[in-house]
């Protein structure tokens, strides 16, 4: 079944695809551009994601650290 959306998907993907830059091809063309647009599209959005993830652990364990040397300045220098 996945091959048959995979058809779909790309058939309308390349149909849309085509239309806004107005390209004229046949229906064999239109579902290769539709599929390999969408391969394409995941990988991209899969390396986004990863950098986007990557750079959020950093700025959460920037925040962290900020965190914990607040609280230790706080409440551990104080008693000294």
């Amino acid at each position: 079944m996945s091959i048959v959306y995979l058809v779909l998907i790309g058939a309308v993907a390349g149909y849309v695809a085509t239309r806004l830059l107005k390209l004229e091809t046949d229906i064999l063309t239109t579902i290769a551009i539709g599929i390999s647009g969408a391969l394409l599209g995941v990988f991209i959005l899969q390396v986004v994601l990863a950098l986007a993830g990557l750079l959020g652990g950093v700025i959460g364990a920037i925040f962290g650290a900020l965190l914990l040397i607040w609280l230790y300045q706080k409440f551990i220098t104080r008693r000294k």
